[in-house]
């Protein structure tokens, strides 16, 4: 699960470059599936924080229903803190897995 995360994150942060189309619908798949897994694996614990989050994530990256904010410069900040997010939630994920 880690790798997933860590992958979205990754996929994330050099979506802020300037990329061909297909690299988007690519980082749209990717991220609603760790999304999604995220959602499935939290869900176990209840309604929290991350199931929110991460349901919210799901929703504004689905490549099925896309949104289009039409302006890169409107996705640069969702990109950066959906990275930030898929970072610290791989973290809490290793800690969790040691204890």
């Amino acid at each position: 699960m880690k790798i997933l995360l860590l992958l979205c994150a990754g996929l994330l942060f050099i979506g802020l470059i300037d990329l061909p189309i297909g690299y988007y619908t690519l980082l749209r798949i990717v991220v609603t599936i760790g999304s999604v897994a995220v959602v499935v694996t939290e869900f176990e614990n209840g309604l929290n924080f991350w199931v929110i989050v991460f349901g919210l994530l799901a929703i504004l990256f689905n490549p099925l229903i896309p949104i289009y904010l039409n302006d890169k410069s409107a996705w640069m900040p969702i990109d950066i803190v959906a990275g930030i997010l898929f970072i610290i939630k791989s973290f809490i994920n290793q800690k969790t897995q040691e204890q």
